[in-house]
């Protein structure tokens, strides 16, 4: 049999259940650590609840899948998880989710694990959303999400290192309200819940920022001013209302189209 014969007989068993995501769906990649409990408090043991040192790793890494050919405007980092706000209109590998899938999962693996000198091992998953309102509640809810992780891993690392069992120490959290943890934290460690850094709370998030660069024409000597564009990784990012004003305006301004 000849060899394009048996391409063309064989090729239709990997791509015939692609799926691709319709025209005008907003996609959000969402990007999570594979066994990062262990990997980050056995083998790297680095500081808990939080530490900077995998903090800017995870920085690092959502900077270069926000660098690595998909169009994506806006990249948010809690804890091991990245989510990835593509531009509506992406075209890249004519939107097949496994290629969104496995690519990206696989330049995050490959970027942490360079950085760690480790193995650090994604999945990915793509969030298919028909409206701009839903693509504004999925950051809401990742960065509630981020905020009660927080409260949690604060209470339970404040328990552990005071002596209690792990077990125990779960136990415990599972049968206090919000309110009480931040009780228990203030009341019995000296912690006030709203002073700690704003990344531990609300994770950060990398977009496109225009600054002004300063330069000297070579002919006249003159001093120039001109807009640039970089990366920024945002690490106080806004709250609830402030935080969804802030989405939208991201939203507008790669989507001329869209108004809220």
């Amino acid at each position: 049999m000849r060899f394009d014969e048996l391409d063309n007989r064989m090729r239709v068993y990997e791509t015939a259940h692609d799926l691709c995501v319709l025209p005008n769906m907003f996609m959000v990649a969402r990007i999570d650590g594979r066994g990062f409990t262990r990997l980050t408090k056995e083998v790297c043991q680095f500081e808990a609840p939080f530490d900077i040192r995998f903090r800017d790793m995870m920085a690092a890494t959502t900077a270069h899948l926000m660098d690595c050919g998909f169009p994506v405007i806006y990249g948010y980092s809690q804890s091991d998880e990245i989510s990835l706000l593509l531009h509506r209109d992406s075209e890249v590998f004519k939107r097949k989710l496994r290629k969104y899938d496995s690519i990206l999962a696989g330049e995050a693996s490959a970027k942490f694990s360079l950085l760690l000198g480790k193995i650090g091992a994604f999945d990915c998953r793509i969030c298919q959303l028909p409206t701009p309102e839903l693509v504004v509640d999925y950051f809401l809810w990742r960065q509630e999400d981020a905020h009660r992780n927080a409260l949690n891993a604060h209470c339970y690392w404040s328990l552990r290192q005071s002596g209690t069992h792990a077990r125990q120490a779960a136990s415990q959290l599972s049968r206090l309200s919000v309110a009480e943890k931040h009780e228990l934290l203030f009341s019995d460690f000296g912690k006030n819940f709203n002073d700690l850094p704003s990344w531990q709370k609300r994770g950060m998030g990398l977009y496109t920022e225009v600054y002004n660069k300063e330069g000297r024409n070579l002919k006249t000597g003159e001093t120039t001013i001109t807009e640039r564009k970089r990366l920024k990784t945002d690490f106080e990012l806004p709250l609830k209302e402030e935080y969804a004003m802030f989405i939208q305006n991201i939203l507008i301004k790669h989507h001329a189209d869209i108004v809220f």
